[in-house]
């Protein structure tokens, strides 16, 4: 079970690792802990643009979220009503999520647009309430939402894709 600090570890670690990566592509890119809303690492390009970075970090298991983040949604009783996607936090936001590993250099990231998490965050979340009935077993106000590295495999950098480009492509438009 994770403890509070080992969370904060946790999150750290993977800013420090995406901030890293970053440099190492050549971009400056500074890292706020936490203190700003939204994003956690601004990156700028030699020409001096820059883009705000959103960083989730786990060992194991799922990045955990509030589905509200991604849609809306109503109780009628004990139904949840999931209506339209929610606004982005930020109109060019980037997420790179990690998976910290205990060896060294596997570390595995994952890159993509907050957009494209919204996608598969409110699609996951709209087939589990569908096959509930509307209806949280346990607890129907609970809006909690665990995504899997697998669902976001799609994203994930490997030595055959590179997604660490968008955000290159973003700097540019």
């Amino acid at each position: 079970m994770a403890t509070g600090r080992n969370t904060l570890l946790t999150k750290q670690l993977g800013e420090y690792l995406v901030a890293a990566e970053l440099s190492r592509r050549g971009f400056i890119a500074t890292t706020f802990t936490g203190n700003v809303p939204h994003f956690d690492i601004l990156v700028a390009d030699a020409e001096g643009r820059s883009l705000p970075i959103q960083v989730k970090a786990i060992k194991g298991g799922d990045w955990q979220f509030d589905a509200r983040q991604f849609v809306n949604i109503t109780l009628k009783g004990e139904r949840q009503v999931l209506g339209a996607k929610t606004k982005a936090p930020h109109d060019s936001l980037v997420c790179v999520f990690v998976v910290v590993s205990e060896t060294y250099g596997a570390d595995r990231f994952f890159v993509f647009e907050w957009l494209e998490l919204q996608r598969v965050a409110a699609a996951l979340y709209r087939r589990y309430i569908k096959a509930k009935g509307g209806i949280r077993p346990r607890n129907p106000g609970s809006f909690h939402l665990g995504v899997s590295p697998d669902g976001l495999s799609e994203f994930e950098n490997t030595k055959d894709r590179d997604t660490w480009a968008l955000i290159a492509l973003r700097l540019r438009s």
